[in-house]
């Protein structure tokens, strides 16, 4: 039994990397994408090929595997060791060349093949191969696997792109493999020389053939290419620390012809035909994957086929050309590249999204990925299909029908014995089916311990007796990877569902597209990684911890894992009580983002809600949980006791407001918001009631009742301008309002919070009788009702009812005010969508609506960073500070003069206003403005009637 102790004390003797053996480290690794899990050793971070040279010393002493692992997004399990895992993703992960002259770039293993695109675009240059986790999966782990991506019928897989490598062996020899036997370990050529007919004979012939060792491109006819023959070891042979890649010309425009047809088979035997006419991509899918077909032509199944040129005028040309010769039953061209991406996001997120069956259960990567010769995918796919339904199996295939290679997730029962035979015994039949076709197990993701079992069904087992004496000519030892690839492990051993409880744990949340049961809702993380994305597009969010730390135990995938080895319990071992993942959840700013941005909807702000509540039952929490968690009932007594005056007098004391931050939890950096003088309602109070119009009930939630009751005010005057009738929910006879429960589930207080949330309903019975719509202006607390009340309360059959009434202030304009025109504004805006807008509610009709006032330009997206709570926990003020940094500082950092701020959440203008000295407002006091000068210049005074408190029964 290896001595950790001792092994990780001499590894920190050697090496200048981070060594961790604790078991967060450890968790965080122990799988990858597949179905498998093995726990390793401990983890080192190597900062460079001296450290990679040290460990290895090391371990060979010991006897010690060590297993090279990228970004782990690996589907075969050859990212997950017993040993020591080397993290290449923190240090050595840097572009150290690229030389447009001659096409080339010198990368680390660890470069995120996005960073490498990126520094070649300027240079009309790419690299080709381009997996569809390619903003997140590293070179290193491409060539390990020999990655190939869409564009393989253009630019083919990474080993066409290698040009040499720098390995460090096992026993510490360090080469440069390249062509003509450059860099070859003793006794290679010897052994490739003694066996060439085998060499010659023995290996299919078709572009995705990644099963094995490439051991025929030693032949003397390809040029003796050892680096290439490395590509697709994964990490068995040595260790990668650096490589010369070569780049392609990136064509200058791009067209995308989306071709439909009417089943699957129709499109995969039309595939090949293309081939001739030149195409960058032929990408396929089928319907059973595509959960909303808009923006496709109509069909069962389509083709995704992308041209280049010169100009968009021939990209164009050479995609019609496509459709002309394709037997169609529909079709659609798309230039704009906006469109483009928005057609190609279907199909990347294909991985996570086909994890879920259109039932809601599990599907399984193990055949994700073989291969046939591209003329046989339609008779292949057929007999797939048929074996399938012998063996009671559903599964959505898609993928790079040019190729001939399929993706597709089973729906696998991995978690009973029964199950997992059948798992055994159709991988068995399927692999036989796809050798008849004349296929490769693999066509894009490696064997792994998924298929490296049942290679000799492919080759025959002389030639994986040649795949075993290779593997000892490079690693004697038997050290790197061992189980991969030759004398494998047993595809359905060290299954990742095998430590999990067999029977749910008792929870407070509902899980409703999980069965209510928390280990389905943690299984959705199947590790596709999006989350670890350095950079978001558009209006994406996940996962701002990630960006700001760079820590992978701060990613969504990353507290997904701890909460598997939580349920585990062979690892992580003190179960909700574990500080493991609660020093993992603490950095969470519960955004949201993963629940919308996530492929397989993973939420991980509602698994940190639960652990929260589980974590502190009957123990003291954090002060915070106490100040800001009970912030509406803290709000409420300084609203009875009309002392918002006094408290911000004494909150502008510098040594008293340093005394109350440290008391309740607060960040030092932090101002505390000034109350409001007055509180919404008591403004409301004095109006007069408007009694004409449809009715529509007003939120009054916390923040805009207590710190900016301009906002409701504001939202009053433009819905009753626009012809409604504004009431708002009927109160407590004994004090207090309705609440949405947010501050008291953000920080995982849930007996409070389903307790405030059963008052609320009560509060309601009247407006849900009625059946009225319920605006809501802070985006937060709408999200909160639409999400967070149903499956908190999902034993009471009200809570749907509530939330399925809740609008935005955009919305209720939308619906019940269809023909209302909005002042025109005409000013350019700027700013960011909140992140739960953005993740639960949506922004279309606040789209529309400041299109229809003269409000021009894009929001931004990611997340303010503060976040509710979050950014004024104490401890978090610079992981605050560098999330408002990534997007919402820098969108109105210089904007035109008169462009106006938009930020509908508090805690966005908070934000704004802290760290920018901005003044972000909510769209319903642009409106308001707006409106006033409207009535200025035609000479009519503002409205000031009003309504009343309470909804008619």
């Amino acid at each position: 039994m290896t001595d950790l102790s001792g092994l990780e004390a001499e590894l920190r003797g050697v090496v200048r990397g981070e060594v961790g053996f604790d078991v967060t480290a450890r968790a965080l690794v122990t799988m990858d994408a597949s179905n498998y899990r093995r726990v390793p050793a401990g983890v080192v971070a190597p900062r460079d090929a001296e450290d990679v040279a040290a460990v290895l010393e090391v371990c060979r002493a010991r006897a010690v595997p060590v297993v090279a692992r990228g970004g782990g997004t690996s589907i075969a399990g050859q990212a997950t060791g017993t040993g020591v895992v080397l993290d290449f993703t923190r240090h050595m992960n840097g572009l150290l060349e690229l030389d447009p002259a001659t096409r080339t770039a010198v990368v680390q293993p660890g470069l995120v093949l996005d960073r490498l695109q990126e520094a070649a675009a300027p240079h009309g240059l790419r690299f080709g191969p381009d997996p569809s986790t390619h903003s997140r999966c590293t070179l290193g782990g491409m060539i390990g696997n020999n990655s190939c991506g869409s564009h393989s019928v253009a630019w083919g897989t990474t080993a066409d792109s290698v040009r040499e490598l720098s390995v460090i062996t096992a026993r510490g020899q360090r080469l440069r493999p390249g062509r003509d036997w450059a860099g070859a370990p003793d006794g290679l050529r010897a052994l490739v020389e003694g066996d060439l007919a085998r060499l010659r004979t023995g290996f299919p012939d078709l572009p995705r053939r990644i099963s094995g060792y490439a051991l025929d491109a030693l032949l003397p006819e390809k040029g003796a290419d050892v680096a290439r023959s490395f590509c697709g070891s994964e990490g068995t042979l040595g260790i990668l620390t650096e490589a010369v890649v070569a780049l392609v010309e990136a064509p200058r425009a791009r067209a995308l012809a989306v071709l439909a047809y009417g089943d699957e088979s129709g499109a995969a035997e039309a595939a090949a035909g293309l081939l001739p006419l030149g195409p960058l991509t032929v990408e396929g899918m089928a319907a059973d994957l595509v959960r909303s077909p808009a923006g496709l032509p109509a069909g069962g199944a389509w083709l995704f086929v992308e041209t280049g040129g010169q100009t968009p005028a021939e990209a164009r040309a050479r995609a019609e050309a496509i459709v002309r010769a394709a037997d169609v039953v529909d079709s659609l061209v798309v230039t704009d590249p906006a469109a483009q991406r928005t057609l190609w996001r279907i199909r990347e997120d294909a991985s996570g999204t086909a994890t879920r069956m259109p039932d809601g259960s599990e599907a399984w990567p193990g055949w994700e990925d073989c291969a046939v010769p591209p003329a046989r995918l339609g008779a292949y796919l057929r007999d797939f299909r048929a074996l399938l339904s012998t063996h009671g199996l559903r599964g959505t295939p898609y993928g790079h029908f040019g190729d001939g290679c399929i993706h597709v997730r089973i729906d696998f029962d991995l978690l009973t014995e029964a199950g997992v035979g059948r798992f055994r015994r159709f991988s068995e039949e399927l692999a036989d089916l796809v050798v008849a076709h004349g296929g490769s197990l693999s066509g894009e993701h490696g064997d792994g311990q998924a298929r490296a079992e049942l290679l000799p069904r492919m080759y025959g087992e002389e030639t994986v007796r040649l795949f075993e004496r290779a593997k000892a000519v490079w690693d004697p030892d038997d050290l790197l990877n061992p189980g991969m690839l030759v004398r494998p492990a047993p595809l359905d051993s060290n299954l990742r569902f095998s430590v999990l409880p067999r029977r749910p744990v008792d929870v407070t949340f509902g899980y409703p597209a999980d069965g209510g049961d928390f280990g389905a809702a943690v299984r959705r993380c199947v590790g596709v990684a999006k989350c670890r994305t350095t950079t978001v597009a558009g209006s994406a969010v996940m996962c701002p911890s990630f960006r700001a730390t760079g820590e992978e135990e701060h990613s969504t995938r990353g507290r997904a894992r701890l909460l598997h080895e939580m349920l585990g319990g062979e690892l992580v071992t003190t179960g909700w009580r574990s500080t493991e993942v609660r020093d993992a959840l603490d950095l969470c700013l519960s955004c949201k983002g993963c629940r919308s941005d996530c492929p397989v909807g993973v939420d991980m702000a509602t698994y940190k809600a639960e652990f929260l509540h589980h974590h502190y039952e009957g123990r003291r929490r954090p002060a915070a949980h106490y100040t800001m968690g009970w912030l509406p009932v803290w709000l409420r007594w300084v609203a009875r006791t009309r002392t918002a005056p006094l408290l911000n007098r004494l909150a502008s004391v510098r040594p008293l407001a340093r005394l109350g931050k440290c008391l309740g939890g607060i960040a030092p950096e932090r101002q505390i918001p000034r109350i409001a003088k007055e509180p919404f309602t008591h403004w409301w109070r004095r109006r007069q009631r408007r009694t004409t119009g449809d009715l529509v009930v007003l939120w009054p939630d916390t923040f805009t009742e207590h710190l900016s009751p301009s906002v409701g005010q504001a939202a009053v005057r433009v819905l009753e301008a626009a012809g409604l009738r504004v009431v708002l929910p009927p109160s407590h006879p004994l004090g207090g309002g309705v609440c949405c429960g947010l501050t008291y589930v953000s920080t995982g207080q849930l007996d409070r919070a389903r307790a405030v949330l059963r008052r609320t309903l009560d509060l309601m019975e009247p407006v849900l009788r009625r059946g009225a719509p319920v605006v809501v202006l802070e985006p937060s607390c709408a999200a909160a009702l639409c999400g967070d009340l149903p499956e908190l309360l999902h034993d009471d059959p009200r809570a749907p009812r509530l939330a399925s009434s809740i609008l935005t202030f955009a919305e209720a304009l939308e619906r019940h005010a269809p023909d209302w025109t909005p002042p025109a504004v005409d000013r350019p805006v700027a700013g960011q969508t909140h992140c739960h807008q953005h993740a639960i509610l949506g922004d279309a009709a606040d789209r529309s609506l400041r299109e229809s006032a003269g409000l021009t330009g894009e929001l931004s997206g990611g997340c303010c960073g503060l976040a509710g709570n979050f950014g004024f926990e104490k401890g978090h003020f610079e992981v605050s500070k560098a999330c408002a940094q990534e997007q919402l500082l820098p969108s109105v950092r210089g904007v035109a003069e008169g462009t106006v701020i938009l930020a509908d959440g508090f805690s966005c203008r908070t934000q704004l206003e802290q760290l920018a000295g901005v003044r972000g407002r909510h769209l319903a006091e642009v409106l308001a403005e707006g409106l006033e000068k409207e009535s200025k210049a035609s000479g009519v005074s503002g409205s000031k009637v009003s309504g009343a408190s309470g909804v008619e029964k």
